[in-house]
């Protein structure tokens, strides 16, 4: 079973407080691009993997999503979002994704926002997947970029001008990482940029769109302390069919 780290009471105090939680969807700087990269959703069946407080989820509906299944191992998550939600279109499970297993073709959209970096067995996760979506079905996920998670490991520098920067470590080094955030000794999950397409590939899927996000002009204008993200891909977003 995957570490279930926001049912931690520290953990979950803390999260629950970050922009991307307080404010929906707008604290979220990379949301624009995402949704940017969905296909039209009116009539969509849609599964959110790792819905969170539903916020994704919720929009999904509003969007003209036929119906919309939001999974998380977290009771925490999987209770708040039930909490922000009357919508009978939309229904909330709890669910390991490590252990996923889900009926053939029966979802149009598979959506999942920085969730598959706490999954061990991303090959797994993404058969389960494959084999879950109708024929033309839409694959569109987020993660932490697999360049941001090596950096993680590193103690930032500055260079000659004086600004923070952070050295990537063992980058090909694929496998558990332990990070502190909220918490000591949070379980993530690096996979290079190439296994993470290979993996799609290798299951049958074509890549549509990718994008390794990281904030604009624009957006560093609004909020500065977004300047330093600059300095490598926050998240990877991609684009998949069947």
């Amino acid at each position: 079973m995957a570490q279930n780290i926001y049912d931690n009471p520290e953990f979950f105090a803390g999260y629950s407080q970050i922009p991307r939680q307080t404010r929906g969807l707008d604290g979220a700087p990379e949301w624009p691009a995402i949704r940017a990269m969905l296909p039209d959703l009116k009539g969509a069946r849609v599964l959110d993997l790792g819905c969170g407080f539903g916020w994704a989820t919720r929009w999904l509906r509003e969007e003209g999503a036929v119906c919309v299944l939001g999974l998380d191992l977290s009771q925490n998550m999987i209770d708040r979002a039930r909490s922000m939600t009357t919508d009978p279109g939309i229904t909330y499970q709890i669910a390991d994704l490590n252990t996923l297993a889900l009926p053939e073709g029966a979802f149009d959209l598979v959506y999942s926002a920085l969730t598959f970096h706490y999954v061990a067995d991303f090959g797994q996760l993404i058969g389960a997947i494959r084999n879950t979506l109708a024929p033309g079905g839409r694959l569109v996920f987020t993660i932490e970029h697999p360049i941001f998670m090596a950096s993680e490991r590193a103690q930032w520098i500055k260079d000659e001008a004086g600004h923070r920067v952070w050295p990537v470590s063992a980058y090909a080094e694929e496998g558990e990482r332990r990070t502190d955030w909220f918490v000591d000794g949070v379980i993530k999950y690096h996979r290079t940029l190439a296994t993470t397409l290979n993996t799609l590939l290798g299951a049958g899927f074509q890549i549509r769109q990718v994008n390794e996000f990281a904030p604009d002009a624009a957006q560093i204008a609004h909020q500065p302390e977004l300047a330093i993200e600059r300095e490598r891909p926050m998240f990877l977003i991609v684009s998949a069919s069947t």
